[in-house]
């Protein structure tokens, strides 16, 4: 990301801190998580200190500072769907993509995540990609669930 696309983006929401998160968001919307030498820059143009920015890029599960997969696979292990085999549906996912909660694989297709909740009990076990929700999963369905993706 050039210079000029985050002093647009700063500029869009001006330099108060109040609005960092939203900064924070739309960097991460164009980078898919928020590079260090990024934030270094918007903690220079917005004259925050870094390790504010930082502690609020870490606080909320909705950013990274780690790249992210084209494909983010959020897996409920609420008690519903823990309950309702959620951990094996997250098992399942670690051997097919080869990859452990919170990583990426390698060809940058799949971000696995563990969530407590997304509000869909009824449908547990859950898991939501890219926004859209999957409910009544097994392990027979990730599959066909996943083609999709690739």
């Amino acid at each position: 990301m050039e210079s000029a696309q985050i002093d647009a983006i700063i500029k869009q929401y001006g330099k108060k801190e109040s609005f960092i998160l939203s900064i924070l968001q739309d960097i991460q919307a164009k980078e898919k998580y928020l590079p260090k030498d990024i934030l270094e820059q918007v903690s220079q143009k917005m004259q925050m200190p870094l390790t504010k920015i930082f502690r609020i890029a870490t606080f909320y599960n909705a950013l990274s500072i780690k790249p992210r997969g084209r494909h983010k696979v959020d897996v409920c292990l609420g008690t519903a769907c823990h309950v309702r085999g959620g951990t094996k549906i997250i098992d399942k996912l670690k051997r097919d993509l080869g990859i452990g909660v919170g990583e990426t694989t390698k060809d940058k297709r799949f971000t696995l995540e563990s969530v407590r909740c997304v509000g869909c009990c009824s449908l547990g076990p859950v898991a939501v990609i890219d926004g859209t929700v999957y409910g009544r999963l097994t392990q027979d369905k990730l599959h066909s669930m996943l083609k999709e993706f690739k």
